[in-house]
């Protein structure tokens, strides 16, 4: 099986096609990538900027370059020897516009007689045999004037069109008739009637809508890959690829979603195999795993996509003596906005993903209970059993079990949900047998529901309301982990390099919260929490939202991403409008003050002025304390760069971030990335009698270490895991380990180093064997070696023997 050595993620879409991503792949290729790694390409949503709505599974999107684009990127990859990984959409189709996506179309017009009718996880008996769809501006008698009926036949809709403003939805045949077409009131609701589709208000899809979605995303219909005919439907233009050779392996989005994930890459590794004689089978995973949660092993895939690593790699470069002062700060900013204290991340957690399973998750709990054994029915009011449910859900440790394993997370579950609402304790004990009888739809149902309201309840709220250090509230980190130490780190690398030496690892993604370099430079504020402290309440006095912990995401968040296009009035303009577009989503996700169902004005017109201000008048200000701690944040990033690219695993550049990555969510995080810019510098770098580039804004420092760290790991062969020591005064400011003659050498925790006065004494244990650091080219005999003139010029080191 073939596997790749290292990956560069390129999102591809209409403004940076297929076409334009084979004239990159010379450059990939220098840069010491062994492996293009692709975002969805089959058709999606049109306009799409991710490719996650797919609305074809039966061709390459034309807006991304067709199958034409995609033969011509493969002979491009070939040509320069890269491998191709394609990302992949089991779970869901894109379904906002109906009339592009030919299958949802389908059932829309024909209903449950559509050929189509069970590729998606629809409820018909709850809809009355109807879809519900949830796009009208009111309730339907609200809004039934503003609903049309276009007779005009057309190729896909035979019996006209309804239209409601932008919106077109196929006549069920037969169904048409002049009074509708004339616009009489009493016809048109005759109409809607007779269709095989019910429309209704946009607020109703929280609770009352009849099919499975990807999270919370009405837009987002499940499919049902565990039906063969589905999957094989879902799959053959995916399994060209791997016949013609355009693709060498996939990355499998959100397996989580699926009834069965393990079933479902049971079936896809088969498919590969048939495809391919068994060359093509590197399968990764999109799984979130919580804190010390192991990926199942029965599982055939390499492993996940690397966010376990990602938590690893922060947390071993953040200082753990800043968490106490972190909390006092976050404890004064709570009470000074008069919100209740803290109790910890658990019980956060808890309230926050009971809060989505009592809101947008609804619909997902009340079709587990109509599913429910009638005697359960029968014996506790749907109410009640709801309520109960939506406990369970929001003590369940992990993203989801896979039954029969993971029964005792069912049962954790259920024993803390019984100890917060003692008066469900009858039904939860009654409920938790039924949920764990795998013979029932209701137990996988609930399986694919754990998923949802964790993301949704974690990451998309919590994340934003556990401000203490922006860093660690990342996807797939446990922010009540505060650091990890150099052996914790040692012992997580070497258990995955035993384990999962093929799984992805990675610092940024089109999912992360945060760049890695924008993370890197937050980490910093651990290491001088009285400073930040002191900062942030400056920084309050010129703007403030009135909310504290807020105040402190936001204000992280605009130091943080601070680039050096800032130093410009345009970059500045640029910026300001990043951090805009940052914000209303950081608030309305968080939820607690403004949101996005209903909006407060005038607290959102607080947290824009904030920006404003730290874009305007306050910007120099800003950008004195940016200049302050931006040195130690540049040295993170190349640390933790240099961790991920020679350690445990298979590392993933995002693209663009072989120079600074300070991006912010999405879809800031998918921003242009300007290659002609980072060819040129990597042209300078590599030519003969180049100077080493400083470490500075440009982050040509950062592509040095990004492509000569790529080349060795190309080069050589890292057959083992060993951790280096280091003994002197500073010995817990470095990270090394060996990879069999190669050794990657990192600072970490580099404010308080230069505080206590640098390295000193300090020296790395070496064998007794000459190296050479790739970076500078200079020699070392082995042995004690000092890490000051092993780190004089960077704070890294790439050392071959």
């Amino acid at each position: 099986m073939r596997h790749p050595l290292s990956t560069y993620r390129l999102q591809i879409r209409e403004s940076f096609t297929l076409d334009q991503a084979a004239e990159v792949t010379d450059y990939l290729r220098d840069l010491g990538v062994s492996w293009a790694y692709l975002s969805p390409i089959l058709e999606a949503t049109p306009g799409s900027d991710h490719g996650y709505d797919v609305v074809d599974v039966t061709r390459v999107d034309p807006a991304r370059g067709g199958a034409a684009g995609l033969d011509r990127f493969a002979a491009a990859a070939r040509a320069e020897g890269l491998g191709i990984l394609i990302d992949i959409v089991p779970n869901h189709m894109g379904v906002s516009e109906p009339r592009t996506n030919a299958w949802w179309w389908d059932v829309l017009r024909q209903g449950r007689a559509s050929a189509h009718a069970t590729a998606f996880d629809i409820d018909w008996e709850f809809g009355g045999g109807k879809v519900r769809v949830p796009v009208l501006g009111d309730h339907l008698d609200a809004v039934i004037d503003e609903i049309s009926y276009d007779p005009a036949p057309a190729a896909d809709a035979p019996d006209g069109l309804i239209r409601y403003y932008d919106h077109v939805f196929p006549v069920a045949p037969g169904t048409g008739t002049d009074a509708a077409a004339s616009g009489s009131r009493d016809a048109i609701r005759a109409l809607l009637d007779a269709q095989n589709f019910e429309l209704r208000f946009w607020q109703d899809e929280a609770a009352d809508l009849n099919y499975r979605r990807f999270f919370a995303v009405t837009t987002l219909a499940g499919v049902r890959v565990e039906l063969p005919e589905v999957f094989e439907a879902t799959h053959a233009e995916i399994l060209r690829w791997v016949r013609e050779g355009l693709a060498d392996g996939l990355r499998v989005d959100h397996p989580d979603g699926l009834v069965d994930p393990g079933g479902y890459l049971d079936r896809l590794a088969a498919s590969l195999a048939e495809a391919s004689d068994s060359e093509v089978g590197y399968v990764l995973g999109e799984k979130i795993l919580e804190h010390g949660e192991a990926l199942p092993s029965w599982w055939k895939t390499a492993g996940t996509t690397g966010y376990d690593a990602l938590a690893e790699i922060d947390r071993v470069l953040t200082d753990p003596a800043g968490e106490a002062a972190l909390d006092a700060l976050d404890a004064r900013l709570r009470a000074g906005s008069d919100l209740p204290a803290l109790t910890g991340w658990h019980d956060l957690i808890h309230d926050t993903k009971r809060k989505i399973a009592d809101s947008i998750q609804v619909s997902e709990i009340r079709r587990i209970v109509r599913g429910l054994p009638a005697p359960l029915r029968e014996e506790f009011e749907a109410e009640v059993l709801q309520d109960a449910l939506a406990e369970i859900l929001a003590c369940f440790p992990v993203y989801r079990s896979y039954l029969p394993a993971g029964r005792a997370h069912l049962d954790a579950a259920a024993g803390e949900a019984e100890v917060r609402r003692p008066e469900l304790g009858d039904v939860i004990e009654k409920l938790v047998p039924a949920l764990a009888d795998t013979d029932l739809e209701i137990a996988w149902r609930f399986q694919q529901t754990t998923g949802p309201v964790m993301a949704k309840g974690v990451e998309d709220t919590a994340f934003y309301r556990y401000t203490r250090l922006g860093s660690l509230t990342e996807v797939g980190g446990d922010p009540g982990q505060f650091a990890l130490d150099v052996a914790g780190f040692h012992s997580a690398q070497a258990a995955r390099h035993a384990s999962w030496p093929l799984a992805m690892t990675t610092l940024s993604t089109h999912d992360t919260k945060r760049g890695e370099d924008t993370r890197a430079r937050i980490a910093v504020l651990a290491e001088m929490p009285e400073r930040w402290a002191a900062r942030l309440e400056q920084f309050q006095g010129i703007a403030s939202t009135g909310h504290g912990p807020f105040d402190a995401l936001l204000w992280q968040a605009i130091i943080g991403a601070w680039p050096a296009s800032a130093s410009t009035p345009e970059g500045l303009k640029v910026y300001r409008e990043r951090l805009h577009a940052y914000a209303e989503k950081a608030a309305r996700e968080a939820s607690e003050v403004t949101g996005w169902w209903e909006q407060d004005e005038a607290f959102e017109e607080r947290m824009h002025a904030v920006v404003d201000a730290a874009t305007g008048p306050a910007a120099e200000r800003v950008r004195a304390f940016v200049d302050e701690i931006s040195a130690a944040g540049w040295s993170n990033g190349l640390s933790a760069k240099l961790i991920q690219i020679v350690g445990a695993g298979v590392p993933d550049v995002y693209q663009g971030s072989e120079l600074w990555e300070q991006s912010l969510v999405d879809p800031d995080n998918r921003r242009a990335v300007d290659f002609v810019e980072r060819r040129r510098l990597l042209a300078e770098i590599d030519a003969a009698g180049a100077a080493t580039p400083e470490v500075d804004a440009t982050g040509a420092a950062k592509l040095l270490v990004t492509s000569r760290a790529l080349r060795v790991r190309r080069d050589h062969p890292l057959e083992v895991y060993r951790a280096l020591e280091a003994a002197g005064v500073a010995s817990d400011h470095v990270v090394a380990f060996d990879r069999g003659g190669v050794s990657a050498v990192a600072t970490r925790l580099p404010w308080g180093l230069a505080e206590r006065g640098g390295w000193r004494d300090t020296v790395l244990l070496l064998p007794e064997t000459p190296v050479t650091d790739v970076f500078t080219g200079r020699t070392y005999p082995g042995g004690p070696t000092a890490l000051s003139d092993l780190l004089a010029t960077y704070p890294v080191a790439l050392l071959v023997s």
